[in-house]
């Protein structure tokens, strides 16, 4: 089963980011510099995760794989990070 998922990622290094940037027009169409939306079979996504974590250094750099959904709450739930978490969300916080 294809799923449709939006990846953005912030890679501090230029070498790395043209890597990760090469890797993921492999996987999807870029929608902005470091943002694609992919539709991808489960596999597809386990052998981008595993590509991407090659390149990447997982102390400084960071990946969102977030698979589209239609609430919020089962996005938040369905969405990968590599690397830096993100940040707790404060009460009362809307995200838009």
């Amino acid at each position: 089963m294809q799923r449709c998922y939006l990846v953005c990622y912030d890679i501090h290094s230029p070498a790395r980011w043209r890597r990760v940037y090469r890797i993921m027009k492999g996987y999807g169409e870029p929608w902005q510099l470091s943002v694609f939306f992919c539709v991808l079979k489960d596999i597809d996504k386990v052998r981008l995760r595993s590509d991407l974590e090659k390149v990447m250094n997982l102390k400084e750099d960071q990946l969102l794989i977030v698979r589209l959904e239609m609430d919020e709450e089962h996005s938040r739930e369905a969405t990968v990070v590599i690397g830096q978490a993100l940040p707790e969300l404060e009460s009362g916080t809307v995200v838009i």
